[in-house]
């Protein structure tokens, strides 16, 4: 970096009532020379040397850069006022023609750097002027008026009085209270089984009892009876609103399509330890894979491939001439503003299929920590504790696999971002709960069936990814070296 040695050449000229200061420094190089002028314009008294008025004075700062092209072509001048936020470079003919100035020589006498969002849209300038002061005292006088007026005695009343709307900040408030709840399964993890029920009893009085066991798998035969009761569960609706999500986080249908199915491969698996994991065959494959999770799936990636090809349209409100178009404007406001397709490409190489593995488990473990955790911790399903936490990971979820696939895509992407590497904390620890308070809760030993079909999807797991990105790319190499030579 070139070093500037100031030449001390600072003068002053009295021309009455202007003063004119020139300050020259030179940088070690020697086709840049840089001088400043400050111009001072007096209309009161100044001090007893002159060389600085006392009031009224009013300072106009330019800086010049003059660079001399070696050979003796081209002037630039970079001038940048300080009382401006851009500047502008300009251009100088002086002594020279047109077939001496160099390629690099701009014709454009002035060339814009920078605006302001105030600039750029006046419709929002006044969101980037600074009211601290006036937002305050509005903040203020709206807490005196919500607090003191009406008077109500009502403890639920005074706990639900207002409401917050979403703010442009959301992700990062979501990230904040994904924090607050590592830190509540952290004091948890650290508590026995017997006191952390008795915290839940705290929370809600109703709690703190053993759940009433419910199994699915008593009655299958295809009956109406059966049917209508097997539908007119809660769980029909839940498992299509839930798939729904699902498919806004995932984005990509093949992947919901092997998630449905190795959940329910899951249940399976452990209907020994969890009662409501024994359901009848076509409650499995029927009513949940094919009618309430296909439901959700498609109606989730219907959403995704709207949001994939609508055109958006971010004018401000003062430019849009009609009401209805600003009430459409600003319901659009709480619609994304850009939508990315997920491909995930889990056979075009070893991370991309690590990763969708990865991803996989992940949301295998949420989904059975969910079941575990009310379990163990006496929740009932339709609790509001239940509802939250579901509705937690969702708000997880979207920008946690947003963030997976930027960095299983994106070459510059070196690591998962924070609200990843926070919902994977977040899901170990709850697996860390389960298997500290499940202690002793599940005595029944996993079928035979069961460990041979975990064995051999294992297997499958580990040989296929050898063959397909070691052994394959080996033969594929030999080959070609055998038809060269």
């Amino acid at each position: 970096m070139a070093k500037e040695d100031d030449l001390g050449m600072d003068t002053l000229e009295d021309t009455g009532t202007v003063y004119t200061a020139h300050s020259t420094s030179r940088i070690n190089n020697p086709t840049f020379t840089t001088t400043k002028t400050t111009t001072t314009r007096t209309t009161s008294s100044t001090r007893a040397n002159g060389s600085t008025p006392i009031h009224g004075g009013t300072q106009f700062l330019t800086t010049t850069t003059t660079a001399n092209t070696p050979g003796g072509g081209g002037i630039r001048k970079l001038r940048q006022l300080s009382s401006s936020s851009s500047f502008s470079v300009i251009t100088s003919d002086e002594d020279e023609t047109e077939d001496d100035k160099p390629d690099w020589y701009l014709k454009d006498t002035s060339v814009q750097f920078h605006q302001t969002p105030a600039e750029q849209d006046p419709a929002v300038g006044f969101f980037y002027t600074p009211r601290t002061l006036t937002m305050l005292s509005v903040m203020l006088l709206l807490l005196v008026y919500v607090a003191m007026t009406p008077e109500v005695d009502d403890t639920v009343t005074n706990v639900k009085l207002l409401l917050l709307r979403p703010h442009p900040a959301l992700w990062r408030v979501v990230l904040s209270f994904g924090v607050v709840y590592q830190l509540f399964l952290v004091f948890l993890l650290f508590q026995n089984k017997h006191d952390a029920r008795l915290l839940f009893k705290y929370m809600d009085p109703a709690l703190g009892v053993p759940l009433p066991e419910k199994s699915y798998g008593d009655a299958c035969e295809l009956t109406y009876d059966n049917i209508v009761d097997q539908t007119l569960d809660v769980f029909v609706l839940a498992h299509t609103v839930g798939w729904f999500c699902k498919a806004l986080i995932l984005r990509d249908y093949t992947f919901c399509w092997i998630l449905s199915v190795m959940f329910e491969v899951m249940e399976y698996s452990l209907s020994h330890q969890l009662n409501n994991f024994d359901e009848c065959w076509w409650d499995h494959w029927i009513l949940d894979v094919l009618v309430c999770n296909w439901l959700g799936i498609y109606l989730g990636v219907k959403t995704c491939e709207y949001f994939e090809m609508k055109q958006y349209s971010w004018q401000g409100l003062a430019e849009i001439p009609t009401l209805k178009g600003k009430m459409k404007r600003t319901m659009q406001q709480f619609t994304p503003k850009s939508w990315t397709k997920f491909e995930w490409d889990s056979t075009k190489s070893f991370k991309s299929y690590a990763t969708v593995i990865f991803i996989l488990t992940m949301f295998l473990i949420c989904e059975l920590n969910a079941f575990y955790l009310k379990t163990l911790l006496w929740l009932p399903p339709a609790h509001p504790i239940n509802i939250a936490r579901i509705f937690s990971y969702f708000m997880f979820g979207i920008p946690g696999v947003r963030e997976a696939y930027q960095y299983l895509h994106d070459p510059n992407c070196k690591r998962f971002g924070p609200q990843a590497w926070l919902l994977i904390g977040c899901i170990a620890t709850e697996v860390l709960i389960v298997v500290k308070f499940g202690r002793g809760e599940f005595p029944n030993p996993a079928p035979a069936s069961v460990l041979y079909f975990w064995a051999g999807f294992l297997t499958l797991l580990t040989v296929y990814p050898t063959y397909q990105f070691w052994l394959l790319p080996k033969l594929q190499e030999r080959r070609i070296r055998r038809k060269l030579e």
